[in-house]
């Protein structure tokens, strides 16, 4: 195989790599179907792609053949039904077992039909019987889009990479010795493309079940905006948070947010650029917070962050610097509802922002006073150069944080 191919090839090896770990990621979260999709899709693609290039060792080109045209049947009709689980047309288990049975029986057919062929020609009619199901999948997919499903589009594009690599890979299996290197980089980026879109409409799938995961958790106090607990709800955690406290006096770590500027933001650009700042910072909360720590809106305009097992107060100081950092870079913020628009519809925003930092350590502590406390500290530390002040036991007053060189 030309240097060239071997390249292209190696892309979509390192794509298909990507899509397994993130099967994982999703399975460790207990998403098991979309995990399960993602990763059978994933290896179910590679071992065709495996097997059409000649990485079997199998010597014998009549075997190989008839192994490929097995091969063809099997998984063009898996890949078949898990895009029509993903496209929704399964979703009663009637529709699944009439899908599940008819894909199977085309599948037998087919390698029965070919036993009674030469090697070549069963290979030749698998691989018909593969385009066959990608341009069903195509009618369908472009059914599912006009009647308003936008994920089906993607899906659409999918296919249609899926194809090209099908044509490619016959072309391969069936004249081996002349193909040119660029119908194998043809191939291994349709290939690759496919495996994205696919990617792309399981992702779509998984954040829409861990939104919905957590409005469950969460109930009615959910907020959708930041999609994390509601001010009430921020509530109850701390209160449940502080109960366990007293039952197993543990330090507890907790960090105020306050943004000084997202009212001033309000008034003079609508509720919507208020609604996408506060979006925007919840989700760089979300990615720059470990797991032992909880999260919470904190009124209109501030957060708050428990830090459970909060033994060493330089791992709840290094937090805050994290979270100061984050939440003080620029965005650029719509100011209508119009996601799309440029230009003056636009602006830019930086966050200002005050952390109040302190680490709960005495038997006697109240959730009301922390908060209280934490509160009013973050408000202080909009003045101080750090941003971030920080409750000094000792002295029972709070102190600036010194700022670090970048």
């Amino acid at each position: 195989m030309d240097k060239y191919a071997i390249g292209f090839w190696g892309c979509y090896f390192g794509s298909a790599s990507l899509m397994l770990a993130g099967s994982a990621f999703a399975y460790i979260r207990s998403l098991r179907r979309i995990a399960v999709n993602a990763a059978v899709s994933a290896i179910a693609s590679t071992f065709f792609v495996v097997a059409f290039l000649g990485g079997l060792p199998i010597e014998s080109p009549d075997v190989l053949d008839r192994f490929l045209a097995h091969v063809a049947s099997v998984v063009s009709a898996l890949l078949a039904y898990l895009l029509f689980s993903i496209l929704g047309i399964l979703r009663s288990p009637d529709s699944a077992k009439r899908a599940l049975t008819w894909l199977a029986s085309l599948a037998l057919l087919n390698i029965a039909i070919g036993w009674a062929v030469s090697p070549r020609d069963a290979l030749a009619l698998s691989l018909a019987v593969a385009c066959f199901l990608g341009l069903v999948a195509m009618g369908l997919s472009l059914r599912s889009a006009i009647r308003g499903d936008r994920l089906a589009w993607v899906a659409v594009s999918g296919v249609s990479f899926m194809l090209v690599a099908i044509a490619g890979l016959s072309w391969v299996a069936l004249d081996r010795a002349h193909v040119p290197w660029q119908v194998h980089a043809a191939t291994a980026v349709a290939g690759t493309c496919y495996l994205a879109t696919m990617a792309a409409v399981l992702w779509t799938r998984y954040s829409y079940l861990i939104e919905l995961n957590r409005a469950m958790a969460h109930g009615p106090s959910y907020d959708p905006v930041t999609r994390m607990r509601s001010h009430s709800e921020t509530g109850n955690m701390l209160e449940a948070a502080f109960r366990r406290y007293r039952d197993e006096p543990v330090p507890l770590g907790v960090i105020v947010v306050s943004v000084a500027n997202l009212y001033v933001l309000e008034k003079l650009y609508g509720h919507a650029a208020a609604n996408h700042a506060l979006f925007v910072c919840a989700g760089r909360l979300r990615r720059t917070v470990d797991a032992q720590v909880d999260m919470g809106r904190l009124e209109e305009n501030g957060f708050l962050l428990l830090m459970r097992n909060c033994h060493d107060s330089g791992q709840l100081i290094h937090l805050a610097r994290r979270v100061q950092a984050a939440l003080a870079r620029s965005v650029i913020l719509n100011t209508t509802l119009e996601g799309d628009l440029v230009g003056n519809q636009q602006t830019r925003w930086a966050a200002e922002v005050g952390l109040g930092v302190l680490r709960v350590s005495k038997s006697d502590a109240r959730a009301s006073s922390a908060v209280s406390i934490g509160r009013g500290m973050s408000r202080t530390a909009l003045s101080y150069p750090s941003r971030i002040a920080w409750f000094d036991e000792t002295s029972g007053e709070p102190v600036d944080l010194p700022v670090l060189a970048a």
